[in-house]
This record gives structure tokens, sequence and C-alpha cells, in this order.
């Protein structure tokens, strides 16, 4: 979401890439001390579900800077949808697309092989 309804804030690229690692360093260390059946991190065994491109960047945060270093090796991203192994990314509300510009694209700290995922053509 933007200051005005179908805009963007300029920083929203830096506002979700922060989401995204937030939400892959949270099962690693929040203790979850309130279920009688499981306390402490959830570790490894995750699966994370993500919806519109504001969190679209986790599973190259999850492929770049956990997978590639033995983290999360068994941990799935599930987006809206999947269909045979291949996944549909869902953008609920066209009005907020994650556009930026791509001179933005070093702001993400992702590896340079990721940039053309970010790419928008409109029209």
């Amino acid at each position: 979401n933007g200051p005005v309804a179908g805009t963007d804030y300029r920083d929203n690229q830096l506002r979700f890439s922060l989401l995204c690692q937030a939400a892959l360093e949270a099962p690693r260390i929040l203790s979850l001390n309130n279920n009688p059946y499981f306390s402490g991190p959830y570790g490894e065994d995750v699966v994370f579900v993500c919806n519109d491109w504001h969190t679209g960047p986790l599973s190259c945060y999850l492929k770049s800077n956990y997978q590639s270093h033995g983290i999360y090796r068994d941990a799935k991203v599930a987006f809206s949808a999947e269909l045979n192994n291949a996944t549909a990314f869902c953008i609920h509300n066209i009005s907020y697309q994650g556009r930026f510009a791509f001179s933005d694209y070093p702001e993400l700290n992702l590896p340079e092989r990721f940039k053309s995922s970010f790419d928008f053509i409109d029209g």
C-alpha cells in the first residue's frame, strides 16, 4: 500500500524485502512456549505460505541466503496456487503490483541472477 490508493511508497522494495527476511528468520529464532505439544523454535521443518508481491522475494532469499548454505534444505514455499510443481503467482489486488525502478534492485540484497524475476512489462 502507499500514501494514495493505487500508488506505492517509494521504499516498498525495502519494506517488503525486510518482511521476507524476517519471515525466514522467525521460525529459526522465535521460542513458541504457548503450545502444550511444542516449545522452542520451529527450526527447519517449515512451509512458507506467500501471497501477493509483498512476499514474492521470499523464495529468492530462501534459495540464495539459506538453502545455498544448507539451511532450510527441505523447506517449501507455497504461493497462492501451485500446479504440477510449477508456481502460479497470484496477485489479488492489481493496484499493488510492487513496481520499483530497476536501478533500486541492489537494495534487495539479492544475487544478480534473480533480477529478471522482478522484470515487469506494462501493457
